[in-house]
């Protein structure tokens, strides 16, 4: 047992600590606090603790329990709220109330609670790491599997309601019986192993029109969503959790400010999914910890969210996980850094910060998982919220992490102080998936898809060229080709990348409505630009009532799709009875 000799705020010094190792877990103080140890010189230890040290004097004991820190895995995750290093919030509040006591310890995973288990494995069956040994569950729409932590072969395994602690089964490795329960632990700095990787040529579909047609996300893809503050980056952030095709989410406020973290744990447990009709929750893991949590908690929390991630993914899921925000995570690490004086980068965060955002980052994929099973496979979609001060994304923790991630999607406050939401400028935001991902949009949507696409991106690009002509001279100084040409850029703008997440309808589009939009859309373009050689005015094209059919498409229900298509008809009439007159 050693002792602390130092203190200054989060981070301490203690002497004499037996055994001690990088990483470790200790407690720290006769408050027990806990804490982690970041740099050995000598016999001096220097601690990061994830708790508030006031009251902290030097002498007081410091005991190391001998392992990093790590998480508990196993069912009853789904459902729960937590901090930063996995504490349950409402075990907390039940035990100390609204305030959390210093020193409090609390399990993350209930001991008590009985689950079914059900043996997929049998008696005598060789298995390796990774393969599922027995499923629960866990919610009503999710299906836990039990996973071998090690090879060998089962000598035992039975049915029955057992909680987390309790065998399930044993497995004979080197001649030794090892007793495997519900629950494992692991180190969260340690990225879970996977038997394979594969290409991001697989779309993250979100329902999001603008993300969906021109900046789409692969699943196991890095996104970055950085914006100022108003911007919509946590309803954004939302709708992916909402409507995006995986089958878990989790969650993590790192360094957000109370009220908005208030706001999604008390949203979040009334969401419907809208697929099963089932509370969100019932596949959602939330990590908060706010802006006036500790510190050092906040640093862990990001890999608590991504090791508790890639659980799920080793089951075989598809997860989202959405960190909200990178930023605040980044000066956690600054003022850590400068309590251990270390040599200040840029802007006086950290000299490892971009290998720190990398490591994280790196940590999504799509994956063969291990086991004998070679055709099941899962993914960690990371999406990333960066607060930029001053929204300048000229600053080290946006530009870092622009250079591992492959979808940029730029929030513009301009655009925000114009409601148009989803607020992504189309002209700066990108994503690097669009080549891998053609293949299947050509394959499973339509094969005019990619031209479609390419066609609206080209003309918002000559939009912006003429937009700096109209500032000089005004719209009706434009010829009227270029003058149709901001007719239908302005329907790209309005009618399909505008999107409301608070209209029952227009909160999610297919993909397949999407493509009958943006078809439709072109296609009036197309027609215009003909009308307009054949010497039809301007002005007659606008007056078109088809024009807004077209704007209310996208109040069109999923249901009834075929009214969509069948605008497309309605445009061709339109403009034919129009050059008749």
């Amino acid at each position: 047992m050693g002792v602390l000799y130092r203190i200054s705020g989060p981070v301490v010094d203690a002497k004499g600590i037996k055994g001690a190792k990088m990483y470790d877990l200790v407690k720290v103080g006769k408050g027990q606090l806990m804490g982690e140890i970041i740099r050995i010189v000598g016999d001096i230890c220097t601690i990061q603790v994830y708790e508030d040290t006031s009251g902290l004097v030097p002498g007081e004991p410091v005991e190391t329990t001998g392992e990093p820190l790590s998480v508990e895995l196993g069912p009853g995750l789904l459902t729960s709220i937590y901090d930063g290093i996995q504490r349950p919030l409402n075990k907390m509040a039940e035990k100390a109330g609204v305030f959390i006591t210093r020193g409090l310890s609390v399990n993350s995973i209930d001991r008590s609670k009985k689950w079914d288990f059900t043996p997929v494995a049998k008696k005598g069956q060789k298995v390796k790491v990774g393969d599922v040994l027995g499923t629960v569950q866990e919610t009503e729409i999710i299906l836990h599997k039990i996973i071998s932590p090690i090879d060998g072969t089962v000598t035992g395994i039975e049915q029955g309601s057992f909680n987390v602690m309790e065998t399930v089964c044993t497995i004979s490795k080197d001649g030794k019986d090892v007793p495997v329960t519900m629950m494992q632990r692991w180190f969260v700095r340690k990225p879970r192993p996977a038997a394979d990787r594969f290409d991001p040529n697989i779309p993250l579909i979100t329902g999001q029109r603008i993300v969906d047609i021109f900046f789409p996300i692969a699943k196991g893809g890095a996104v970055c969503v950085p914006g100022p503050f108003g911007s919509g980056k946590t309803v954004t952030q939302h709708q992916f959790a909402k409507w995006s095709d995986t089958q878990i989410v989790v969650y993590v406020g790192c360094g957000e400010r109370g009220n908005e973290m208030t706001e999604v744990l008390t949203e979040f447990p009334h969401l419907e999914d809208p697929r099963t009709k089932k509370p969100l929750m019932q596949r959602t893991v939330l990590i908060a910890n706010t802006s006036n949590m500790p510190v050092a908690a906040r640093e862990a929390s990001i890999y608590t969210g991504v090791t508790i991630a890639e659980y799920y993914r080793d089951m075989g899921y598809d997860v989202a996980l959405m960190a909200d925000s990178t930023s605040r995570w980044a000066e956690a690490m600054r003022e850590i850094g400068g309590r251990l004086e270390e040599m200040p980068g840029e802007e006086g965060y950290p000299a490892y910060l971009a290998r720190r955002l990398a490591e994280f980052y790196e940590r999504a994929g799509r994956v063969r998982c291990m086991g004998s099973d070679e055709n099941r496979t899962g993914s960690v979609t990371i999406i990333g919220a960066v607060s930029p001060p001053g929204g300048d994304i000229n600053e080290p923790v946006s530009q870092n992490t622009l250079r591992v991630t492959k979808v940029f999607l730029a929030l513009d406050a301009s655009l925000a102080q114009r409601r148009h939401f989803p607020a992504f400028h189309w002209l700066r935001s990108y994503s690097l998936y669009t080549d891998t991902l053609d293949n299947y949009y050509i394959n499973t949507i339509s094969s005019d898809w990619v031209e479609l696409r390419k066609e609206a991106m080209a003309l918002l690009q000559k939009e912006a060229e003429l937009q700096e002509i109209v500032q000089l001279v005004g719209p009706d100084a434009l010829p009227e080709k270029e003058q149709a040409v901001l007719l239908s850029t302005k329907m790209i703008r309005e009618d399909l990348l505008q999107q409301s997440a608070y209209h029952e309808v227009d909160t999610y589009s297919s993909m397949k409505k999407q493509h009958l939009m943006i078809r439709n859309i072109m296609r009036f373009h197309h027609r215009a630009l003909a009308a307009v050689e054949l010497g039809i005015q301007l002005k007659r094209i606008m007056e078109l009532p088809i024009r807004e059919r077209i704007a209310r498409m996208k109040e069109i229900p999923e249901e009834k799709l075929n009214e969509v298509d069948f605008i497309g008809s309605e445009i061709d009439r339109a403009f034919d009875s129009l050059a008749k007159k």
